[in-house]
C-alpha cells in the first residue's frame, strides 16, 4: 500500500489519532469518541471520517452500527504498512522495534544478496555503485548518509529481480530510515563504505557465498553501530 501523504490539518488529524493508538493512549477494543475528537483537532465531522478512513484501510480502526468507530485488535493492524512503522517512532527510537527490523533483515537481505549475485545487471550494479558514492560524500551530513544507505539497500532488492522481494521496500525503507537516523545523527561513526562495498564486490564477482557473508557482516556491524547510538544517547 502507498504511503499516507501527510498533507495540512488532514494529515495531522490522521497522524494524531495513529499515534495515539499505536502508542496504548487509545487502547485496542476503545470506542472512539467522535465528538470530542472533531472538537478537539477543530476539523468538520467529514473531515474526521475522511481520515478515520485512511486508518481503517491500514486495520487499525473499524466501524460498526451500534458501537461505533472503534480500535481492532493488534492482530489485525497492518504491522508492515510503512506509515504504521513510521508512527511507531514517532515519540523516538522504539528499540522493541528496531530488534524487530533486524530480525527481519537478517532473514531477508543475505538472502537477497545470494540472489542478487546470479541476477544482478550491469544497471543494478552501477545503481548500487552510485549509492556507495553517495555514501562516501555523505560525509557527516546525516540526511545525505540516511538517503545513500537507503538507496544502496532499495538497489539490493531491485537486484534480485523478483517483485515480491521488491516490495519489501517499504518495510525496509521506513524501518531503516530511523535505525539511520539514530546512528548517523550523534557522533563519529565508522565509516560505513567499506562493508556495503564487500556486498557489491561480492555480487560483480558473481560469488553466492561471499555475497551472503558480507550481508551478514554488513548487518553485524549495523546493530553494533545501534548499541554505539544507545551508549552515546544515554552518557547525555
Amino acid at each position: 500500500m502507498a504511503q499516507y501523504a501527510r498533507r495540512g490539518v488532514h494529515g495531522q488529524t490522521v497522524e494524531a489519532i495513529a499515534r495515539r493508538i499505536l502508542t496504548g493512549e487509545i487502547p485496542a477494543g476503545a470506542t472512539l469518541n467522535i465528538v470530542a475528537l472533531q472538537e478537539e483537532f477543530g476539523v468538520s465531522l467529514t473531515a474526521l471520517r475522511e481520515a478515520l478512513k485512511v486508518l481503517s484501510a491500514k486495520g487499525i480502526v473499524d466501524a460498526r452500527q451500534k458501537r461505533g468507530t472503534f480500535v481492532r485488535p493488534r492482530a489485525d493492524w497492518n504491522l508492515l504498512d510503512g506509515d504504521v512503522i513510521r508512527w511507531q517512532f514517532a515519540e523516538g527510537p522504539d528499540e522493541r522495534l528496531l530488534e524487530k527490523l533486524h530480525e527481519v533483515r537478517a532473514i531477508i537481505e543475505p538472502a537477497a544478496a545470494r540472489l542478487a549475485a546470479t541476477r544482478a545487471t550491469e544497471d543494478d550494479l552501477a545503481a548500487l555503485d552510485g549509492a556507495l558514492a553517495e555514501m562516501a560524500e555523505a560525509d557527516g551530513d546525516p540526511a545525505a548518509a540516511v538517503a545513500a544507505d537507503l538507496a544502496f539497500h532499495r538497489a539490493l532488492l531491485t537486484a534480485t529481480h523478483n517483485e515480491l522481494l521488491e516490495r519489501m521496500e517499504v518495510v525496509m525503507e521506513t524501518g531503516l530510515a530511523e535505525r539511520d537516523r539514530l546512528v548517523h545523527g550523534g557522533a563519529a561513526h565508522d565509516d560505513p563504505v567499506p562493508s556495503h562495498r564487500a556486498v557489491v564486490d561480492a555480487l560483480r564477482e558473481r560469488n553466492e557465498t561471499a555475497a551472503e557473508t558480507a550481508m551478514r557482516e554488513l548487518l553485524d556491524k549495523a546493530v553494533r553501530d545501534v548499541e554505539k547510538a544507545r551508549g552515546r544517547r544515554g552518557s547525555q
